[in-house]
């Protein structure tokens, strides 16, 4: 027997199955919902709530990685557009894409995505609190750059909005986002110390991604 695929001394890890990846994909799906029942917060002009559904999806993508994560936050996404009430405020529907909300929910599984590319970068290179602050930065950057910005877009076109005063309404949504950014990073963090192969290539050794970042700290 060849032992391509079992743990020995080298460190060389066993394969992700694809059956590990659809439970994580479907299980992080169901964790993302758990959290969007969670009471919303309604603010601004058009009543977009605060939620901790955004939480959730940094997290997702943090802990999965660009493709798990942007899967598990798609398959919540189109399990509420069908008619699950999984939205915020036990809301579901095709309807849900006329409201206010829109522009946020079609974002959702992009920032997983990116939140993911970043997770997936800065395991391999960092840890202890310098892996923290890159999930961190990774996460709010995915935020910052699709989140916001099609929020604002949805606001401004199913609210009736012109795009400054959606902007400006959008702000009220920053300093939670922050705090989410923060926490996710955290648990994010304590899930790779727990589980340190949770993102890595198929193959890959867990002893030669130790000696990496050992080199990158130099």
């Amino acid at each position: 027997m060849t032992p391509t695929h079992s743990t020995t001394s080298a460190g060389i890890t066993r394969p992700r199955s694809a059956g590990t990846d659809i439970a994580l994909i479907a299980v992080f799906a169901a964790l993302i919902a758990a959290f969007a029942m969670m009471p919303p917060v309604p603010v601004g002009p058009l009543g977009v709530p605060i939620t901790l559904q955004t939480f959730a999806i940094a997290l997702c993508g943090m802990v999965l990685g660009p493709w798990r994560g942007f899967a598990a936050t798609l398959l919540y996404v189109v399990l509420g557009l069908v008619g699950l009430p999984i939205f915020s405020g036990m809301r579901g529907g095709i309807g849900i894409l006329a409201g206010p909300s829109a522009g946020y929910i079609v974002s959702f599984a992009l920032y997983a995505l990116v939140a993911g590319l970043a997770a997936h970068w800065a395991v391999r290179r960092f840890k202890g609190m310098r892996l923290g602050v890159a999930l961190f930065v990774g996460g709010f950057g995915g935020s910052i750059l699709l989140n916001h910005p099609l929020g604002i877009l949805g606001m401004s076109i199913n609210g009736d909005l012109p795009l400054s005063a959606a902007a400006a309404a959008d702000l009220i949504y920053w300093p939670g986002d922050i705090v989410k950014n923060i926490l996710a990073a955290s648990v994010a963090l304590l899930i790779h110390r727990a589980f340190p192969d949770i993102l890595r290539r198929r193959g890959v050794s867990v002893e030669s991604v130790s000696v990496r970042q050992e080199q990158d700290a130099k």
